[in-house]
């Protein structure tokens, strides 16, 4: 019979390797506290979250997680990006009855080096049969304005998250809306593929299985192999996503949309499902929670804050 603490490590498994199918462009964010030892991956964890405070360890147990690729590439159309690097942080909290939610941050689940467009404007939107589209065209041959960078942002909270398909290969693991932000001077700063109401949706899948490592440590992250804490380590994966549609860009140009059909022709948006792909390349994911959560309920939650903040500094 499986103690408590081997089916505990079992869904930390599943909701660590899950999620490091995620691992994505993002959005940058302020600078990010050094956090102690075993903790050190873990500087966005929404441990002051109202849900991850009020897991009791019983019925509701708290983790964090933390997944990073140095490299990858999406498509959307006839575009495609190479990525550089990449991290999500978010909170889970795993529910007694083999379910789970997802916790993200206050500044958004993923952030990442923004990447550069392949042939920045002259490649997006020239030639044009538009006669303001040519004029800005013929503007920009060697121009410093050409460039452009694309973003990925989250625009909702992950969900539909499946602990089974994240340590298994080939099925959806979690709903990860998202919106790109391509940015140029010529743009304008509005300039976005996808919307909050109708974001990119991915559902990253594993290729392969990743490499597994566990270490264990004390609540303020110095290594300990009697420690109350523990951290899984999954790495090597390839995670990839190639059925999600892409909705037409909108807002670019002078913020009122003067360059969206140019941009939208040129990149071949919108772009229905099978068009379009994400690649991530050796992601590594870390998960982190109490060993035995529930010899400290109801204060599981609680106590996971704790020791975060204890390790901070």
């Amino acid at each position: 019979m499986s103690t408590p603490r081997t089916r505990t490590r079992l869904a930390t498994v599943s909701a660590l390797t899950a999620l490091g199918a995620l691992a994505s462009l993002g959005t940058a964010t302020a600078a990010e506290p050094r956090l102690n030892g075993e903790w050190g991956p873990f500087t966005r964890c929404p441990v002051d979250a109202p849900a991850m405070l009020a897991a009791d360890g019983l019925a509701k147990t708290p983790q964090c997680v933390v997944s990073t690729s140095a490299s990858g590439s999406i498509k959307l159309g006839k575009t495609t990006v190479v990525t550089g690097r990449t991290n999500l942080q978010m909170g889970i909290v795993q529910n007694a009855d083999g379910t789970s939610s997802v916790v993200a941050p206050p500044s958004g689940a993923l952030i990442a080096d923004s990447a550069t467009v392949p042939g920045g404007l002259l490649g997006l939107m020239c030639p044009s049969n538009v006669p303001v589209i040519t004029a800005i065209c013929k503007s920009l041959d060697n121009s410093t304005l050409n460039r452009i960078t694309a973003t990925v942002e989250s625009v909702g909270a992950p969900y539909a998250f499946d602990q089974t398909a994240g340590i298994l290969t080939d099925l959806p693991i979690v709903a990860l809306p998202v919106r790109i932000h391509l940015e140029n001077p010529l743009l304008g700063g509005k300039c976005y593929i996808g919307t909050a109401a109708n974001p990119i949706l991915l559902r990253p899948e594993n290729r392969n299985y990743p490499e597994f490592g566990m270490s264990f440590f004390s609540g303020d992250g110095t290594p300990d192999e009697a420690g109350e804490m523990s951290r899984i380590n999954l790495t090597g994966a390839t995670q990839n996503d190639s059925v999600f549609s892409v909705p037409a860009a909108t807002g670019c140009g002078l913020d009122v949309g003067l360059i969206n059909a140019a941009v939208n022709a040129k990149t071949g948006l919108p772009s229905a499902s099978g068009n379009n792909s994400l690649t991530l390349n050796d992601t590594r994911t870390h998960l982190s929670g109490l060993n035995a959560p529930g010899t400290v309920a109801p204060d599981a939650g609680k106590v996971l804050a704790e020791n975060w903040h204890s390790a901070v500094g």
